[in-house]
């Protein structure tokens, strides 16, 4: 018994060996790809929720380079009752002084008349979002809030620009 099956296994060895696999019949050859980072931008996101908080009070972008931020309402909650912005301020803007007025700035989404902005995203409700683009040329530091009614006290953070 122990001979037959010395010469099964043998046999079966032998029959496997003759079969090597077929080769395929095409060639690759192999690419590098360069992934270039853009040099003249960044890429900023920030996020607002239900609870009036922003995930970040602390930005930074360089000066004369293009600054593309997204502003994000993850919460649930409509903007006529929980709406969120991010309006970036002047240097030395009274931010109590420009929040008080922007209170009765509603119908221009809580933006007060004057030049005391850099760049503001729309008012956004729940679920919703908005990108701008700016260009920040002197460094230093900037303060930024939402200017919803109430707001501004808990949502402001600082924009430093390098």
């Amino acid at each position: 018994m122990k001979n037959i099956l010395t010469l099964c296994f043998t046999l079966l060895l032998l029959a496997g060996c003759g079969n090597e696999p077929k080769k395929e019949k095409f060639t690759y050859k192999r690419t590098k790809t360069e992934i270039k980072p853009v040099v003249n931008s960044t890429r900023l996101v920030l996020n607002s929720n239900d609870l009036m908080m922003f995930d970040k009070n602390l930005l930074k972008g360089q000066a004369g380079k293009e600054i593309t931020l997204t502003l994000n309402h993850t919460g649930k909650i409509a903007k006529e009752f929980m709406g969120h912005n991010f309006v970036l301020l002047k240097k030395n803007v009274d931010v109590d002084d420009f929040a008080q007025r922007a209170v009765i700035a509603k119908d221009n989404q809580y933006i007060p008349e004057g030049d005391e902005t850099i760049a503001y995203t729309n008012m956004l409700g729940g679920g919703e979002s908005d990108s701008i683009t700016f260009t920040v040329d002197e460094p230093g530091s900037y303060i930024y809030i939402c200017t919803f009614p109430g707001h501004y006290q808990i949502m402001k953070g600082e924009f430093i620009i390098e």
